[in-house]
């Protein structure tokens, strides 16, 4: 039973249609893992074993019964500390909502839920959703799968080291700008940001509405095609014959490979080469576009974060990690005009970009510029968790701010990710892309 901790969130499916994985003795061979494992309290920040073993039970009889629910039905999970979960803390992290008892589930949950998936519990994460590190001194910090001394990435930190060490099938996040990609990257994990809107947004803990996004982080591309499909309470698409050949992908030198350091820049080629090797045409292109979206996300992230929490921060600044404080305090910068302006030009910017990447199956880029950051000097470094914090989140926030989907892929080096960003709203598209890509960078 061991290696069901480490077994892809489809297998398990499949072993539990087959009659071979009975979904109870499966929810508690994870339970007794996370029990057992000496870093358990940095990555959940509850354990919902009486929920879980109960989810598991129906679904067992549903499996006996040939009445399962969807592919997942029965397999455990967890979930991000932002999405509400009845009768249990729902904190995002933070002390300013500490004892927070949500009285329904999240949109998203009752969806998952209704499909037959298992809630472990809820795990740690980067305060209020609003640093791409993972390094959260108010609660905890959860450990890289990689680097004992390093960040695991974020925010949806807790969601990648319950994956990458075993202690969940796989787990939801969010990502505003970064916060599904990052740790997923850094955990060598799989992780999908959906378009804008495409996930309900209803009952989790916002940190900028217009860009906020729930998205898996789980083992294989196949996972997050059924890992969104439970979430909408829709059905997957089919990878089955997903190839590279033919595929047309452009590298936009446009900010995206600026400031690359050795060890991702070295990955990110290395896996260019292998899906060149496979077929693909790939081109290089500047995309101006994309300077002026960054440009523009300096006034309206912030903007957005703090006109939905200033109220709540000001009663109680005191209780907030000073990194994360002083980023929402940015957005006191900008005037209502500030904000319309910056609007208009990333809408300007959405319409250049699509036009210069329309003949484009997507765009590739290494998933983070750099590689996940030591702990102990992020803590005694203010200029080093600045610095560290902008450049981690630097490409993945492009496809937050243009609208995009976008899926990161493991390569062969640890914390390296390859990024495929997609279209508006071909989401389904670039799941076959990635399913094609995941099998020529596991060769």
């Amino acid at each position: 039973m061991q290696d069901w901790l480490t077994m892809t969130a489809a297998d398990l499916g499949r072993g539990i249609a087959a009659g071979d994985i009975d979904p109870l003795a499966l929810c508690d061979t994870y339970l007794d893992a996370i029990a057992a494992h000496p870093l358990r309290d940095r990555i959940y920040a509850r354990v919902t074993a009486d929920r879980a073993r109960a989810e598991a039970t129906a679904a067992a009889v549903r499996a006996r019964d040939g009445r399962r629910l969807s592919p997942l039905d029965g397999v455990p999970v967890s979930w991000k500390d932002l999405f509400d979960t009845a009768g249990i803390a729902t904190e995002s992290g933070s002390k300013l909502l500490e004892g927070r008892v949500p009285l329904h589930d999240a949109q998203v949950v009752r969806n998952a839920t209704a499909m037959g998936l298992v809630c472990l519990g809820k795990v740690h994460m980067s305060e209020l959703a609003f640093s791409g590190l993972g390094y959260n001194p108010s609660t905890a910090t959860p450990p890289c799968v990689n680097d004992a001394d390093a960040v695991p990435g974020g925010s949806s930190s807790g969601s990648a080291a319950s994956v990458a060490f075993g202690l969940a099938a796989a787990s939801i996040g969010s990502d505003t700008g970064g916060s599904v990609r990052i740790p997923a990257a850094w955990n060598d994990l799989v992780g999908l940001k959906p378009t804008h809107g495409r996930l309900s947004l209803e009952g989790a803990v916002p940190l900028a509405l217009k860009f906020d996004t729930v998205g898996p982080l789980c083992r294989s591309v196949e996972d997050a095609a059924l890992l969104t499909a439970a979430l909408e309470g829709g059905k997957a698409p089919d990878l089955g014959g997903a190839t590279l050949q033919g595929r047309r992908f452009a590298i936009v030198e446009t900010a995206f490979m600026d400031d690359v350091r050795d060890s991702p820049k070295g990955a990110f080629e290395r896996a260019v080469a292998a899906l060149q090797a496979a077929g693909a045409q790939v081109d290089t292109i500047e995309v101006p576009a994309v300077d002026d979206a960054l440009d523009a996300s300096v006034c309206l992230i912030p903007s957005e974060a703090y006109g939905l929490w200033r109220d709540v921060i000001e009663a109680n600044p005191d209780k907030m990690y000073s990194e994360i404080l002083t980023r929402f305090r940015l957005g006191r910068n900008y005037s209502g005009p500030d904000y319309v302006a910056a609007w208009a030009r990333l809408e300007a910017a959405r319409v250049a970009y699509d036009e210069a990447t329309a003949g484009y199956d997507a765009v590739l880029a290494p998933t983070a510029a750099n590689l996940p950051p030591n702990l102990e000097r992020l803590n005694t470094d203010p200029d080093y968790y600045k610095s560290e914090n902008l450049l981690a989140l630097r490409n993945t926030r492009i496809g937050n701010l243009l609208g995009l989907c976008a899926l990161t892929l493991p390569t062969d080096t640890p914390s390296c990710g390859l990024m495929l960003v997609g279209a508006p709203d071909q989401d389904s598209a670039l799941l076959r892309l990635g399913a094609a890509a995941q099998k020529v960078l596991r060769k």
